[in-house]
């Protein structure tokens, strides 16, 4: 039976119900918000953890970040892997995603043992769907995205994806990544149990200055919230109302 060394790889991110949007300039205004494990990123927790439920072996939740992202440690480890390792530096706040997936490389590459990496198929807040592809390609092994199962045999992972004809299985040999959906399980809620539980539970700090430079290979000039802009026009329940409401859609190109 194998029994698989599991990396887990998560985004400490801004909740966005947090984000607030200066309505002169569409600006983010970002003064009073809080931070939160990536929803994205709990999915593929949960199905790490599925998985050594079922085949045995280790989880190691994995997180580059901000010494601010230190406070993801405790709500990660509640959520059912045994250990983490947090690489952190303060020049890390804004990675894009090829510095992430560097770093991340170098970290498992030169720390870690691994026979499947798990990752979110995107992060909350870039949803760059980038960094588990260059993890992967960075590592020098095979990678499957969009994946909604996963199963493990025989030194291989078999992994269905969703793709536009359908649903692929593909069977990749170990080790390997997936990028998970979210619908591929529903996380668990920690208890008290689990959160007492992870206070005990050991964590292998990095620090980024001790990895060398990860220059980026993309620049975010500006962040801007998205412009919505409604007339609030009231329509009556009288069949010309109705009619003038169908009218409206039809302009709109709602209906044609």
């Amino acid at each position: 039976m194998c029994m698989p060394d599991i990396i887990v790889c998560y985004k400490w991110v801004i909740d966005s119900a947090d984000i607030k949007i200066a309505p002169d300039s569409r600006e983010l205004i970002l003064d009073r918000v809080d931070y939160r494990i990536s929803d994205y990123d709990r999915n593929a927790i949960e199905e790490a953890v599925r998985l050594q439920e079922r085949y045995g072996g280790t989880v190691t939740a994995v997180t580059a970040g901000t010494p601010a992202a230190k406070k993801s440690l405790k709500d990660v480890l509640s959520r059912g892997p045994e250990k983490a390792c947090f690489v952190w530096d303060p020049a890390f706040a804004e990675l894009e995603p090829s510095q992430t997936a560097a770093i991340l490389a170098s970290v498992i590459s030169s720390h870690l043992k691994y026979d499947l990496i798990i990752c979110g198929e995107g992060s909350g807040d870039l949803y760059a769907q980038q960094v588990g592809p260059r993890l992967a390609e960075n590592l020098g092994i095979p990678s499957a995205a969009f994946v909604s199962k996963i199963t493990i045999e025989d030194g291989h992972v078999i992994a269905e994806r969703k793709v536009e004809e359908g649903i692929e299985v593909v069977s990749m040999p170990l080790p390997a990544l997936v990028t998970v959906l979210p619908e591929i399980n529903t996380p668990r809620v920690p208890g008290l149990k689990d959160t007492l539980a992870a206070a005990k539970k050991p964590v292998l700090e990095i620090k980024g200055a001790d990895l060398g430079q990860f220059k980026p290979c993309l620049q975010t000039v500006k962040v801007l919230g998205a412009k919505m802009e409604r007339q609030g026009e009231k329509f009556g329940a009288e069949p010309s109302e109705i009619g003038r409401f169908i009218g409206a859609l039809f302009k709109e190109g709602v209906i044609a």
